[in-house]
């Protein structure tokens, strides 16, 4: 079934639509939405499971790539549009190209290849997050005292806690559809196919520290379904590129979605 989702709207002109990762939200991107907006009509966006869009059991880059038609269609978006992912969000952004290359001008992708993605690295994190007890906990410093348990990583706990919200019984919930995401892992991780190359700009963003991109991908996996690409590694940066090198991100996506 197609979801109707959740998305907010800045600036005017060229189209720039943005998805999210995996357990994020188009929150992760506003601040940099709100500076390519000075030139572009940016729509950020949360994904099916996701902030605050609705829930499903099914969790497929089939499924997500037709809801974000969908979202395309309700906003009426011209074939220039610019469609930008990271990570989970880049997978169904390619997915949507090759789906719909009639659709877009051109195409980014951040920190994340067309290949099969070993979903092993996110063990933890699915461990801490179920073992929050959202029934118990009355704090959000109980919430985060849980998630230490299985995951070490100060920044990547508040990033997880982003999504950790209360309900107007002043209970806790969790905006992401936790229970469909761990069930759904394999399919997060698929690889991305089609007998057909996007053949449309592409710009793929990787980080310098980060595994995500291969240096095989960059020379046959990426060209073979998006033979008019370029990588562009940003040194220093890891999974979180945008994160860690915003002025760089900014910059890179700001000259290729004016072309």
């Amino acid at each position: 079934m197609i979801l109707p989702l959740h998305y907010r709207e800045l600036g005017a002109g060229r189209p720039l639509v943005i998805l999210h990762g995996l357990f994020g939200t188009l929150d992760n991107w506003q601040t940099l939405a709100r500076r390519w907006a000075e030139q572009f009509r940016v729509i950020v966006v949360d994904l099916r499971n996701h902030g605050r869009s609705p829930h499903a059991p099914e969790h497929s880059y089939s499924l997500m790539s037709q809801d974000v038609l969908a979202l395309f269609d309700q906003l009426s978006l011209p074939a220039d549009t610019t469609l930008m992912g990271h990570s989970m969000g880049g997978k169904v952004a390619m997915r949507f190209a090759l789906d719909y290359p009639e659709r877009l001008g051109r195409l980014i992708v951040v920190d994340i290849a067309p290949r099969l993605s070993d979903m092993r690295h996110q063990d933890d994190i699915l461990a801490g997050l179920n073992a929050v007890d959202l029934s118990a906990i009355q704090s959000r410093q109980q919430a985060d005292d849980a998630l230490a348990l299985h995951i070490p990583q100060p920044g990547v706990r508040q990033f997880l806690l982003k999504n950790l919200y209360r309900r107007e019984d002043n209970s806790f919930a969790w905006r992401q559809n936790l229970q469909a995401l761990t069930a759904q892992m394999a399919a997060i991780g698929e690889e991305i196919t089609d007998p057909d190359p996007f053949l449309k700009p592409a710009l793929f963003i990787r980080g310098g520290k980060s595994d995500y991109i291969s240096t095989e991908d960059k020379l046959y996996a990426i060209p073979a379904l998006f033979p008019n690409s370029q990588v562009e590694t940003v040194v220093d940066a890891g999974h979180w590129v945008h994160a860690e090198k915003p002025e760089e991100v900014f910059a890179l996506v700001q000259a290729f979605a004016a072309q």
